[in-house]
């Protein structure tokens, strides 16, 4: 996220062109929206004249029979807008909610689409503050906000000419008083832009807190940090509450002034008006009419500061959507690619892959050449850093090679389609991840196919067969990121979710981890026949993993130190020894 830009550089009102392409499809609501609104405004436009027609008319000729038709004609306007006002809700409700629900579609689709890399850099903070409440910002303003803009601009420009027509004298006068309004107004709104943003970048830096705090909260608890979580929150919402009130120090300013200025404005009318109708210029009803006018205007004019001030709050939330809609896609379908026939087991081979990511850093991998042959296991082996996890991360493209490339059955794996690709490629992280849905649809995520078989088979393999003592066995919801069972649990079942329906590559990331010997040793045994039927790549930091191994792979640097079995290793490189050498159940893989 690029916090280092300037400010004033964003929020511009030009940002909120952004919106075009989601409105478009319901410029007829829009439409309708706005002539009911406009149409609305122009009816309460009719009183005042009808009033200036009554005193004038009825009222100073004495005429009661008069009086009926022009009051059955203020009714009739009133019933119109009343008409106007129910037909202009009907359709901002429906145009505004269904933008709302297509940039949030579009917002989300392209956070799936993003590369791990993004995702990586970004705090799921920010994202969720873009997708909640500059979403809904953005919703209040299209369902409101721009149509009363429009609308009240509109009505202040026909109330000045039917101002100018009454009296244009006094018309004039309370056209000047507008500008230094207007001179105000532009001074303020750099200002303004500048603080929303502040306070809707700080909102997501909050939001990412809170997300830390609740999905760490076992950490806090038993490391006593409670107090120190919570300072770490109270600094932030303190610096929030601060941007909070300068932004409201400037709109309270602004509001201040739009308050005062129909307040002298409505003060000057009524002296150059009763000064106009002593001296004949002007007539009682003409003087009624103009005070009515301006009093029609006084909303208008009391609701363009604040209306200005949401527009560039608007402005400020499309430009942090906008951040995520621009952000470019680096791992996608080449032109033109169709699926390629893969094996079942495929052959996986690196030719001098290289991996580096954006920046200064060296690179992670330089050079990797190893070859996985159909039905074959082989275990990456390194110390932390060596780049093990990186290069698993390449078959099923979370990354793309910055040099060599990665085969399947002699196809680069970027002339397959992704959906292809991620079909036939299956992954275990060592780190659990379960959805907030139940435990047969976690299971079934990759494979919506899957039967009831091959759902057992996959529990069998994982030694997940527990999921079926819980309270509704498969149908189990288990709870935001699986936290209802335990560590071991959840990584079982992340495993029978990757092993399921055997597929042509299975890339493991020390999927054992989180299991105690005895279960470890069960899946362990169970594992084997999956892995005899498909081709695996596994990273190994127990001694117990690389012995399901065919061959193991050294990794040093970011390039392949040695190959061959675990055996071969143990004899010929002390390093391999060494790294195995720091492992508590030493006992199992050294003779």
């Amino acid at each position: 996220m690029d916090d280092a830009a300037a400010p004033d550089d964003r929020g511009r009102l030009s940002a909120l062109l952004r919106l075009w392409p989601y409105a478009r499809p319901y410029r007829g609501l829009i439409a309708v929206t706005f002539a009911a609104a406009l149409l609305a405004t122009l009816a309460q436009l009719a009183v005042p004249l009808i009033t200036a027609a009554l005193v004038d008319g009825p009222i100073a000729d004495g005429d009661r029979a008069g009086l009926v038709p022009l009051l059955g004609l203020a009714l009739l306007f009133g019933v119109a807008e009343a008409g106007l006002f129910f037909l202009r809700r009907w359709a901002m409700t429906r145009s505004c909610l269904a933008i709302e629900r297509d940039l949030r579609g579009a917002l989300y689709e392209r956070l799936q689409r993003l590369p791990v890399s993004f995702h990586d850099r970004w705090p799921s903070g920010q994202l969720l503050s873009r997708a909640s409440s500059d979403m809904s910002t953005v919703r209040r303003f299209v369902g409101f906000a721009a149509v009363f803009l429009a609308v009240n601009l509109i009505t202040c420009v026909v109330v000045a000419v039917l101002l100018l027509v009454t009296y244009w004298p006094l018309g004039i006068a309370v056209l000047l008083t507008t500008v230094p309004l207007t001179l105000l107004g532009q001074r303020w709104e750099r200002r303004y832009n500048v603080q929303s943003r502040r306070v809707q970048d700080e909102q997501g830096e909050l939001a990412t807190d809170v997300e830390e705090a609740v999905q760490g909260i076992r950490v806090v608890k038993s490391l006593g940090r409670r107090g120190l979580v919570f300072d770490r929150f109270d600094a932030k919402a303190r610096r929030l509450r601060r941007l909070e009130l300068d932004k409201v120090r400037t709109l309270a300013l602004l509001w201040c002034v739009f308050e005062l200025h129909p307040q002298l404005t409505l003060a000057l009318i009524l002296v150059g008006g009763a000064t106009a109708v002593s001296t004949g210029a002007l007539t009682v009803g003409g003087l009624v009419a103009f005070v009515a006018l301006f009093t029609v205007l006084l909303w208008p004019i009391l609701s363009l500061g604040w209306l200005f001030a949401f527009a560039q709050e608007t402005a400020s939330a499309c430009d942090r959507i906008g951040e995520l809609l621009d952000e470019p896609l680096t791992v996608t379908d080449r032109p033109g690619v169709v699926p390629q026939p893969v094996g079942s087991p495929a052959r996986l081979a690196f030719e001098g892959v290289g991996f580096r990511h954006p920046g200064p850093a060296g690179p992670v991998l330089a050079g990797v050449d190893l070859v996985v042959e159909p039905g074959e296991t082989v275990a990456l082996v390194g110390a932390t850093g060596s780049g093990k996890t990186t290069l698993t991360s390449l078959v099923g493209r979370l990354h793309d090679v910055t040099g060599g490339r990665v085969t399947l059955d002699g196809v680069d794996v970027r002339d397959l389609p992704l959906a292809q690709l991620r079909g036939v490629v299956s992954v275990a992280f060592e780190e659990a991840t379960l959805l907030s849905m139940s435990v047969r649809e976690n299971l079934t995520l990759g494979r919506r196919d899957a039967t009831d078989a091959d759902v057992a088979e996959a529990l069998r393999v994982a030694q997940a067969e527990f999921v079926h003592d819980l309270p509704w066995g498969l149908d189990t919801r288990i709870g935001e990121q699986g936290l209802s069972l335990s560590g071991g649990q959840r990584q079982r079942l992340a495993l029978a979710r990757a092993v399921l329906g055997r597929p042509s590559v299975l890339v493991l990331d020390d999927p054992l981890s989180a299991l105690d010997v005895h279960t470890e040793a069960l899946v362990e045994r169970a594992l084997r026949e999956v892995l005899a039927g498909t081709t695996a790549l596994v990273v190994a930091h127990r001694p117990s993993t690389v012995l399901l191994a065919d061959r193991v792979a050294l990794l040093e640097g970011g390039r392949i130190a040695a190959l061959g079995t675990h055996s071969e290793l143990l004899a010929a490189h002390p390093a391999y020894r060494d790294l195995l050498a720091q492992e508590s159940n030493l006992a199992e893989v050294l003779p």
